[in-house]
Order: C-alpha cells, then sequence, then structure tokens
C-alpha cells in the first residue's frame, strides 16, 4: 500500500515538509464511493511516486482534520503544495480523470 495514514498528529510535518505536492484523501470505511476511488488513490500513489505524496485521512478517525478543511462530503481529495491547500475534487472518479486533475500540480 503505498498511501500511507495522515492523523492530526504528523499533519503540518507532512503538508509542510514534502518537496513535493501531498494529495490527501479524505474517506470513511462506511462510504461506498470512497471504497470505489480507494484503488485508484493507490494506483496514482505508485505511478507518481517521487513527484506526489499521497496520504489518506479517515474523517471518522480524525474528525478535527475533517473540520479544519471543511469536509462536508467524501470523498475528497485535496492537493496541498507548500504547505497549503492548492486544489480540492469531490467524488469517485476514473483514474485517468484523476490523473488529469493531478497533472497542473506535479
Amino acid at each position: 500500500m503505498a498511501a500511507q495514514a495522515i492523523t492530526s498528529e504528523n499533519f503540518l510535518s507532512v503538508v509542510s515538509g514534502s518537496d513535493v505536492p501531498v494529495l490527501i484523501d479524505f474517506w470513511a470505511a462506511w462510504c461506498g464511493p470512497c471504497r470505489a476511488l480507494s484503488p485508484i488513490v493507490e494506483e496514482v500513489a505508485d505511478e507518481l511516486k517521487g513527484k506526489l505524496a499521497v496520504y489518506k485521512c479517515n474523517v471518522d478517525e480524525q474528525p478535527d482534520l475533517a473540520s479544519d478543511f471543511h469536509i462536508v462530503s467524501i470523498p475528497t481529495l485535496i492537493v496541498f503544495k507548500d504547505g497549503k491547500p492548492v486544489h480540492s475534487m469531490v467524488g469517485s472518479m476514473p483514474k485517468a480523470a484523476l490523473l488529469d486533475e493531478l497533472k497542473a500540480f506535479i
């Protein structure tokens, strides 16, 4: 598994300390679209290794992070660059669409 878990405790060091853009997948185990998107996120993490750091945030386990970024629908994917959120995507999507969305940031 290429994507790692992100928590409130390691969030700042992850997004601020990364030399590459960071993609965070906000998800929950009970969410069908999240489960559909998960393998796509994993594939993208493998394919873009070294160009993009990929993390997953379980909104049930990390409600503070979900609240901080106003996550109201899941799955939500947020791209962080230089420690700041620069792009967000809501809902499941095909791999080609996700790669297309990420092109501008890698």
